[in-house]
Order: C-alpha cells, then structure tokens, then sequence
C-alpha cells in the first residue's frame, strides 16, 4: 500500500502542490541540487524543473534503475546510500530530502546522512527536507515497513552536532510534519 501510495500521480501532485513549496518556502537552492531518498521521484519531477542541475542518490538499485530511465536525461542518478554519495566534497549548492528519512532504519544512519550531506554542501549552501510524524494513520501505512520518525525537538542539536548552523525546525500547522532548515558555514 505504501509503495503504490507513493508511486502515484495522485501523491506526485500532492507533493507539488503542498509539500515541496511548504518546505522550500524561502530556501535558495542554487544551481546544482543534491536529492536524498528521491524515492519514485515525485519531488525530483518537480526539482529539475526549477533548478539546473539535480542529482538524486537513491540506496534501492531497481529504484535507482526506474529512476535513470525516466530522469536520467534531466538529471544524475547515483545508485547509493546518502550516507556515502560518490561525490567530491563541497559539490552541491544544496541538498534536500523529502519525507524520506523516516525509512532510515537508526538514528545513528541518520546521523550519517547528516554528517554527508554537511561534507557535499559548498560552504554557505543549504540543507532542507521535511519528514512526517507519527500518527494512527502515517502508522497503519506503514505496517511491516520501516518508521524511524525525526524528534523534532532533538533534531537541531542532531544537524548541530553534524557541523551545520542556521538550524531551524518547525511543525506544519495542519498535518504537524515538520521541515528543517541547516547551513554549512
């Protein structure tokens, strides 16, 4: 249910129209964006139409594959974990992460993902995403599935810890997921 739910145009649309402008509302991405997690690649559709350069580094090969031959003429496609892009340091304007992080399956992952997307930021670029919270029904579709959701509260001293500054968290008034915003100095 999970995956068809996130396949779909229907969500494709949703992230579009709500989720992308709610989490990059005042967020300059620059020229050359880094997407973590792009999933089926609802939020990268919408990413390379912005900016003018999009990577995506996705850790599931056969995603990875979907995604290269419907993007891969718009956009860099890296089958890895974001815990290890194949990049040089300080490569991207920006990186972003969507709704994604809480299919990390540990807090230390996470941290991990944290602390790369920190060493592939150019100094000044931005580190943006948003993830849900947990509620009865973000639970129920995710019966049998990974759900490690973010503590909001603990999150800035996380992004802290990882080197960033200019950390800011906050809750979306109606569905309560929240978004973050980082620097690298």
């Amino acid at each position: 249910m999970h995956r068809k739910l996130c396949s779909s145009e229907k969500w494709a649309q949703t992230t579009k129209d709500l989720i992308l402008p709610w989490t990059l509302d005042g967020v300059d991405l620059g020229d050359d964006v880094l997407e973590i997690g792009p999933g089926y690649g609802a939020n990268l559709r919408v990413l390379i139409e912005q900016v003018p350069r999009v990577t995506a580094a996705e850790i599931d090969e056969a995603t990875a594959a979907l995604l290269e031959q419907k993007w891969g003429d718009r956009a860099r496609i890296l089958h890895a974990d974001g815990a290890a892009v194949p990049v040089p340091d300080a490569s991207f304007s920006s990186v972003v992460c969507f709704i994604m992080l809480h299919h990390v399956p540990t807090a230390a992952h996470q941290d991990r993902i944290f602390a790369e997307a920190y060493r592939v930021l150019r100094p000044g670029g931005v580190f943006a995403g948003c993830d849900s919270q947990p509620s009865l029904r973000f639970r129920l579709l995710h019966f049998r599935d990974t759900m490690n959701t973010l503590d909001p509260s603990g999150l800035p001293d996380r992004l802290t810890k990882a080197g960033f500054t200019d950390v800011s968290v906050q809750r979306h008034p109606e569905s309560g997921g929240l978004r973050f915003r980082a620097r690298r100095p």
